[in-house]
């Protein structure tokens, strides 16, 4: 990259401090199964699980995931293969992901909630042909040909029977794929995100976001099927610390509140949107917290105002990080806000992890100019899989500071301050969040269209209230008295998980268009305070 010229300089100077430091000693030798069992050997007496009345320590929690892994390996599990988690939040699934670990195997999260036909499309993707479940017939029956192993194997309370308990002799290497998520596609097919042993040491050890180690307890509150469960899970398992198991699967403000405070919850991670919520409606469950961490979408200054008059500057951190780059890539501890009302930076890249600012002209870019932001780092997951094109076209290679790099194309347009923190401007395409959750409007609209009364939709993102985002589809019928928003919804649950059901459905005569003959999103959304579907 040709860094020629005063500008090329201060580019080349800003990138410097945007990533200065972030290089630090980490496991990056071996894998997340060996990384556990020398915790076991360390502290085989201290707390590692805590759910409802029960306390797993982690020698027990390692019994039961190589009694589970003995039973996997002897059902055919063998390094390299991937197998499907579907469970409940329990002691059980979190043995359940060791045990396949264990195996030198990759695990699959999802939710039985799930429809059929997307449950088949992501174990036919990733080549899935074992599931540990808690329904092991209903599963068994929803997919046919799918060896079906129960997660109570791996329950620390049940009876070992002649079960093996001893660590499977396999090896894990740091390079190997420890788990795979799915994300949105625009084309309406999910792609497949594998990550490696190396990302999660990367995430979890040397953090700059959080103090993590043998005192820290973290509370796993996300769905297993959403990455931040990796930072809950590993931040705690991988140091000696305790992960308390949110005992609901909903989540109640009084009751989070009350296991934070009995639990003594160190580092707690919220979505934006559950954030807001939480400073709004019951601001004292976070009092005694010492590290919040949110993010998943653009954050609500006068909520984070809020935030900061009662918990005081640098106690919630604001984070953000796409899949592809396993859980965090930036963190920012919220000290103060924008003078300028300008938004709340999204920071500086957390450790072992560099990030870049490019225009469109390939260059980097200097202060206060927009560019797309680039992620590189051992935090990067290989590519997708099965998708050489859009591996190609996301994941690519950046000549900077005399090397090569490879870097994830976030799609996400920043631009970096003088002092480097990276500040969110919007997205270079259409995908969004809500709740958390990575969204392409493009995948549900695909779905719709293929309703024999949808002759045309769109489908947008609007704001919340409280500063998130729902989504809502714009549908213009064949036969307006037989098309109804119930109907479309069921239709929609029937191929799509519950968070990329629209909220809202609205029916039109025909969908605005723009001077160019484009459908005119702007003016959908203009006109969209009107009554719900």
């Amino acid at each position: 990259m040709d860094t020629s010229g005063d500008g090329g300089r201060a580019a080349a100077e800003l990138h410097r401090r945007i990533n200065q430091g972030t290089a630090v000693p980490y496991p990056d030798d071996r894998g997340v199964k060996q990384l556990f069992e020398e915790v076991v050997r360390r502290v085989p007496d201290a707390v590692a699980l805590v759910y409802r009345d029960r306390t797993v320590r982690y020698g027990e929690l390692n019994r039961a995931a190589n009694r589970l892994a003995h039973r996997l390996r002897a059902d055919g599990v063998r390094p390299g293969a991937v197998v499907g988690v579907c469970a409940d939040r329990s002691p059980g699934l979190v043995a359940a992901l060791l045990a396949v670990l264990k195996c030198g195997a990759a695990y699959l999260p999802f939710d039985a909630a799930w429809p059929d036909a997307r449950l088949r499309h992501l174990l036919a993707v990733a080549r899935c042909e074992v599931l540990v479940t808690d329904l092991p017939d209903t599963m068994g029956e929803r997919l046919p040909g799918v060896r079906v192993v129960p997660v109570d194997g791996g329950d620390p309370d049940a009876d070992a029977g002649t079960e093996a308990e001893a660590d499977p002799d396999v090896v894990v290497g740091p390079d190997d794929i420890a788990y795979i998520n799915f994300t949105s596609g625009s084309t309406g097919v999910p792609k497949g995100v594998p990550v490696r042993h190396r990302s999660i040491a990367r995430l979890v050890f040397g953090a700059r976001y959080a103090r993590l180690d043998g005192d820290s307890t973290l509370l796993q509150l996300a769905p297993v099927t959403f990455d931040a469960a990796t930072l809950e899970i590993w931040g705690a398992l991988l140091h000696g610390g305790r992960c308390v198991l949110h005992p609901s699967r909903f989540v109640r403000l009084s009751e989070l509140g009350a296991v934070l405070r009995e639990h003594r919850v160190t580092v707690l991670f919220l979505t934006t949107a559950l954030f807001n919520t939480v400073v709004d409606e019951a601001p004292g469950v976070l009092d005694g917290v010492p590290t919040v961490l949110t993010g998943g979408e653009a954050h609500s200054l006068p909520h984070m105002a809020r935030a900061l008059s009662r918990y005081g500057p640098g106690r919630v951190v604001h984070v953000y990080g796409p899949t592809e780059c396993t859980t965090f890539s930036t963190y920012h501890p919220v000290r103060e806000l924008p003078a300028d009302g300008a938004p709340l930076p999204i920071g500086l890249p957390v450790q072992n992890t560099e990030a870049y600012v490019v225009g469109e002209d390939g260059r980097l870019c200097g202060p206060g100019e927009p560019g797309e932001l680039l992620i590189g780092g051992p935090g990067l997951s290989p590519g997708y899989l099965s998708r050489p094109d859009a591996t190609r076209e996301r994941f690519t290679r950046l000549e900077a500071g005399g090397r090569v790099r490879r870097l994830y194309r976030t799609g996400d347009l920043v631009h970096a301050r003088e002092d480097g923190a990276l500040v969110f401007r919007g997205r270079a395409d259409g995908q969004v969040k809500v709740d958390g959750h990575r969204v392409e409007p493009g995948e549900v609209a695909h779905h719709l269209n293929g309703h024999p009364l949808v002759r045309r939709c769109h489908v947008a993102a609007a704001p919340t209230a409280t500063g998130g985002r729902r989504l809502v589809a714009f549908v213009v019928p064949t036969r307006p008295g037989a098309c109804t928003a119930a109907l479309l919804r069921e239709y929609l649950r029937a191929r799509l998980p519950a968070y990329l059901v629209p909220s809202d459905i609205r029916f039109l005569d025909a969908l605005p268009l723009s001077p160019h003959g484009k459908v005119d999103a702007r003016a959908l959304l203009g006109a969209e305070s009107g009554g719900r579907a």
